[in-house]
């Protein structure tokens, strides 16, 4: 985008993708899957540097549709204070890791137009979440793999049941004014194709409370839905169709990730409420 195109400009046509935009939508999940579960399961520094590198990249995106004519200086301040919070987060110092987001959102607050402030300081607080929440997650000795993945085919169920479903049954628009093909059988499709991606892992691991954890998967796929029409409306209010183009078939990061930032997110205020620092993993699962 333009760092002069006027906010609330025109957006492109949001029709659905042609057939061969849907095969390049699959081959990249087939690709970038594995990756994120790979990371998730080696843990440590490589999951760091994997949320890291992917944080930085949000916000490079958010920035850019939202930054005006000043994109390069709050780039640094904000990707300056996402790598020192990754490091931070790391080694489990939270309360540092936030603190280095809060000087960052500050800083980019400062260094950005007027009339751009809020959304730069917004910026950081996106892509922080995106940084914290599956590391905090994925911290639990006992439980964190499993909660990540947990996250992953909660949204990565979502997502994929909600299209197809809205596609073949249709019917009312969830919220047309932002995203004009979401439907309301898709939000339903996606939320139970989430509660069933939630009990198959839950009885694969041993980890027993059906309902309780039903009802968890029913709240993800919601704020995870949520999160998809909020990044909708961002870029409708900027006149954007997509964060970018660095996936093929999907866009930019944050249209991949909308999602995945508020169901980790959800899922990791769940865990830190039930389980603390030392066991947010526990906290979401077990019941």
């Amino acid at each position: 985008m333009s760092d002069h195109q006027p906010a609330g400009g025109p957006v492109t046509s949001t029709a659905a993708p042609p057939r061969s935009d849907l095969g390049l939508r699959i081959v990249s999940s087939l690709v970038l899957a594995p990756l994120a579960i790979a990371a998730a399961y080696i843990g440590g520094w490589i999951f760091v540097a994997f949320w890291g590198v992917a944080a930085i990249g949000v916000f490079a995106e958010w920035t850019h549709i939202t930054g005006g004519d000043r994109y390069r200086r709050v780039m640094v301040a904000g990707a300056s204070a996402l790598a020192i919070g990754a490091i931070l987060a790391g080694q489990q110092r939270y309360g540092l890791a936030l603190l280095a987001l809060g000087v960052g959102m500050i800083a980019c607050a400062a260094l950005a137009a007027a009339e751009r402030r809020i959304w730069s300081g917004l910026g950081v607080v996106y892509a922080g979440a995106l940084l914290l929440a599956p590391l905090v997650l994925r911290a639990d000795p006992a439980y964190g793999l499993t909660a990540i993945v947990v996250v992953f085919a909660v949204v990565w169920a979502t997502d994929i049941l909600g299209y197809f479903v809205g596609r073949i049954v249709g019917g009312p628009k969830l919220a047309a004014a932002v995203s004009p093909k979401k439907t309301w059988s898709g939000a339903l499709g996606g939320a139970t194709g989430a509660v069933l991606a939630m009990l198959a892992i839950a009885a694969y691991a041993g980890i027993h409370s059906p309902t309780i954890l039903g009802l968890v998967a029913v709240i993800l796929s919601v704020v995870s839905q949520t999160g998809d029409l909020c990044e909708s409306a961002i870029k409708r209010r900027f006149g954007v169709k997509d964060a970018s183009h660095i996936i093929p078939g999907h866009g930019g990061l944050m249209d991949r990730l909308d999602g995945f930032v508020v169901a980790a997110s959800a899922g990791a205020l769940i865990g830190l409420a039930r389980g603390g620092v030392d066991a947010a993993g526990r906290g979401l699962l077990i019941w």
